[in-house]
């Protein structure tokens, strides 16, 4: 696939999903990723789109004072997070290539009247090449976004990121989709899954090499196991449905809902950002076959 084009399809996709989606479906992506009830509560809710793959602010260790950068802010959910504990000695700084996208998180920052989030600002620049000086970000963090870059781009990420930290003590806490084995072709080269985030998933190999090829340290790939069949299976009304409609019982296996159950979302024209299209996989495919959700720390030396 066409770089050009790739970043043309990022774009339409998620300026799609900037026009938000249901409270319920955000809130049950963003738990079943590990947000806690607390923190759902503590930031605006149009911020919270659906579109997370893990929760990085759990393993970045944010300190107050600290500069936090999200690389692929979205509406800014991992950054009106961040804002809280960095605090107004701290600043926390959202990334996003889309005007869409930032302009709803500029609309949520004007009308927020929480003091922390004076300490946000919000920046229109590709995540290759970002315009911020060298050396002044003590973490890096990022959710379900690198996995959109191209593939042959994808090393200039990992450089800019060292570029921006600072050294000795920069970090990076990132949430990403990666490939658990070799994508098959049918997957590889969809569109619809690529902008679903599951055809452009980097090895685990892949995701090391470039990270310590751009000068980290200490590098932590761990699968989280979470559920990526979730995005398939979460109604807008936040409930866990299988693909063809029917309850996904809590516990375990069971019956199908009754005839009056409300069905499934149509996931071609659903509002949420990394979920698969309808049509792209049966209803029998389990994406975790394929890709898992996994959380990556490096150290900048």
């Amino acid at each position: 696939m066409d770089s050009s084009n790739i970043y043309d399809k990022v774009r339409e996709h998620y300026s799609t999903a900037s026009r938000g989606t249901s409270v319920k479906y955000g809130e049950a992506v963003a738990k079943s990723f590990g947000y806690s009830d607390d923190e759902l509560a503590n930031i605006p809710q149009d911020a919270n789109l659906g579109l997370s793959c893990g929760n990085p602010l759990a393993i970045a260790s944010l300190k107050e004072g600290e500069t936090v950068v999200d690389l692929g802010c979205g509406a800014g959910f991992d950054v009106f997070l961040a804002s809280k504990k960095v605090g107004l000695s701290g600043r926390a700084i959202g990334v996003d290539m889309n005007d869409d996208m930032l302009a709803r998180a500029n609309q949520i920052l004007s009308s927020s009247t929480s003091a922390t989030d004076n300490n946000i600002t919000f920046l229109k620049a590709n995540i290759t090449s970002i315009p911020l000086p060298d050396n002044t970000v003590d973490c890096i963090i990022s959710n379900c976004v690198i996995n959109l870059v191209p593939h042959a781009d994808k090393p200039a990420v990992f450089g800019e990121m060292h570029r921006l930290l600072r050294p000795g003590g920069g970090r990076v806490a990132v949430s990403d989709i990666l490939a658990r084995k070799p994508l098959p072709k049918r997957l590889r080269d969809d569109l619809a899954m690529y902008v679903g985030c599951i055809a452009g998933a980097a090895q685990i190999a892949e995701y090391r090499v470039w990270l310590e090829a751009a000068g980290f340290r200490d590098v932590m790939i761990v699968d989280t196991e979470a559920d990526l069949n979730v995005y398939l299976e979460t109604g807008e009304d936040g409930k866990r449905k299988r693909a063809d409609g029917c309850c996904v019982p809590a516990g375990g296996d069971g019956g199908c809902c009754s005839s009056k159950t409300e069905t499934a979302p149509d996931f071609a024209t659903a509002s949420n950002g990394c979920s698969v299209p309808a049509g792209v996989v049966s209803e029998k495919t389990d994406l975790n076959e394929f890709v898992g959700s996994y959380k990556i720390f490096a150290v900048k030396n």
